[in-house]
């Protein structure tokens, strides 16, 4: 993953295979008045000895889903500058274009975070421990347990779809045909599905995966395949898995 400068409007997007950025630093002044809000929210305590200098806003939509939408993403930038620019004519702007290769999958906006280098998207993508005190958002694999968590709730798969899900995970970024994952989780027993019954199966696991259902991608004409998003932790036990492959 990379990041472009992101031009105005009218020019075209300006792609670069390292992090460059050009910095942008527009205050236009205010023309149309703005309401101010009722109730704001209010920043989380800011630790002694530090203040804060603005914030990182991630929008995530590729170039095909903002032309659906009758925009495109320096149209939506140019708006977001404007609409800064009302409510505070003195703060300085800066914008990019996280990139990513083509096909690679996985939800647009943990794409921006991941090329960003978030923190805590990089420590969610490297599978890192939290805190035991707290139940983060996003999506925990639990292979050494069994289970799957969902912004710290369990996601309450049965036996059959935890298998399924583990083996999509245990081959990650791999594409894995129907008669694969038939083999590898029913062999030859008597009541091995057909693939029809298999997309069933991964329906209903993207149906309880809810809003991460997309980690579960379909490659159409293929099979599946496991796309890791940085809200997605993967636990292991020391030992390796039953899963051998």
């Amino acid at each position: 993953m990379s990041l472009a400068q992101l031009s105005s409007p009218a020019a075209p997007v300006t792609v670069r295979p390292a992090v460059a950025l050009a910095d942008r630093r527009e205050a236009a002044s205010a023309t149309d008045a703005v309401a101010p809000a009722s109730a704001a929210p209010r920043l989380r305590a800011v630790p002694e000895g530090s203040e804060a200098r603005g914030f990182v806003f991630y929008v995530g939509i590729d170039e095909a889903k903002a032309d659906a939408d009758g925009t495109s993403l320096s149209e939506l930038v140019a708006e977001l500058r404007r609409l800064t620019a009302q409510l505070s004519p003195s703060a300085e702007t800066y914008a990019a274009v996280a990139l990513a290769p083509e096909g690679a999958g996985g939800r647009d906006v943990d794409v921006v975070r991941l090329a960003l280098q978030e923190p805590a998207a990089l420590a969610q993508q490297r599978g890192d421990e939290p805190d035991a005190d707290r139940h983060p958002d996003g999506v925990i694999i639990d292979i050494s347990r069994k289970r799957v968590l969902l912004d710290g709730e369990p996601a309450g798969l049965t036996y059959k779809e935890f298998e399924l899900l583990q083996y999509l995970v245990l081959r990650e970024g791999r594409t894995i045909d129907r008669h694969e994952i038939i083999d590898g989780l029913w062999g030859d027993a008597d009541d091995a599905p057909n693939e029809r019954t298999i997309d069933v199966h991964v329906r209903r696991l993207r149906s309880k995966l809810a809003h991460y259902e997309d980690i579960v991608r379909t490659v159409r004409g293929v099979g599946y395949r496991f796309d890791r998003h940085a809200d997605v932790s993967i636990r292991q036990a020391s030992t390796p898995s039953p899963d051998v492959f």
